[in-house]
């Protein structure tokens, strides 16, 4: 699956799976025998949960059955505590607060030891700060939106299994993370700003224009603007210049 799944888009409320929507093949592929793994898909973006539904959720091919959507805190928290999914696909940018947002509220779930609830971060982002936040946060694992669907079906498995999963290059700002002796320090200032507007920091001290930060995030160029307002406004910065600054200093670029 490619980033170009992803379209702007959203519901305005959970969804569970209706079992007879499933119109998967009759014929299981071969390794999913006898494997099943119930699914709940967190992700704003209403076109990528269909992309990954069609992709991973003909149930007697992959052995994933998709058990439920949400596409917000509110909607992931409540369609995971009412389906009590094994394998939790969860966005890291989510409306209500986020991915870690959803952990955290989700920590029972996970904790339960006869029947726990895993998560596996999917996402477009491959920032170190994305990654490790999740991760602390409870995920097994985190893989970026460019895996392909066999490849995405074997990370479920084997999350399931209890296994921590990883794409490649990401591994290492885990590893990096936890080796350390020293905790990383608390930014108090980067705590200030919602997960979005790390995003359109992130994209405006790459050199990113407004209509480009727009088309990047599926929000409008208004949006944008809004949210660079108040990152400076909360940074206490006055332009884009010394936001890069900023951001460069701290390794955000």
């Amino acid at each position: 699956m490619s980033d170009a799944t992803e379209a702007n888009g959203t519901t305005g409320e959970a969804e569970v799976a209706d079992p007879g929507r499933d119109t998967a093949e009759p014929a299981e592929a071969e390794g999913t025998a006898g494997r099943r793994v119930r699914v709940v898909l967190v992700d704003d973006h209403r076109m990528f949960r269909t992309g990954v539904q069609a992709e991973i959720g003909q149930t007697a091919r992959t052995g994933v059955e998709v058990v439920g959507e949400a596409a917000d805190v509110d909607q992931a928290v409540s369609v995971i505590t009412t389906t009590r999914p094994e394998v939790v696909l969860l966005d890291v940018h989510l409306p209500g607060g986020g991915g870690v947002e959803v952990l955290r509220r989700s920590a029972a779930l996970m904790a339960d030891p006869e029947q726990p609830v895993r998560f596996l971060a999917l996402s477009v982002s491959d920032a170190a700060e994305d990654v490790i936040g999740v991760i602390r946060g409870g995920a097994r694992g985190y893989v970026t939106k460019t895996i392909t669907g066999s490849d995405l079906i074997d990370s479920i498995f084997r999350v399931q299994e209890g296994d921590a999963v990883f794409s490649p290059r990401l591994a290492g700002f885990v590893l990096d993370a936890f080796a350390s002796t020293d905790a990383p320090p608390v930014d108090e200032d980067m705590d200030r700003l919602t997960q979005r507007e790390r995003e359109v920091l992130r994209l405006i001290a790459r050199g990113y224009a407004y209509k480009e930060i727009g088309k990047q995030l599926f929000i409008s160029v208004k949006t944008v603007e809004s949210h660079v307002s108040a990152v400076l406004r909360k940074l206490q910065l006055s332009n884009r210049h010394e936001l890069t600054r900023w951001a460069t200093a701290r390794r955000l670029v």
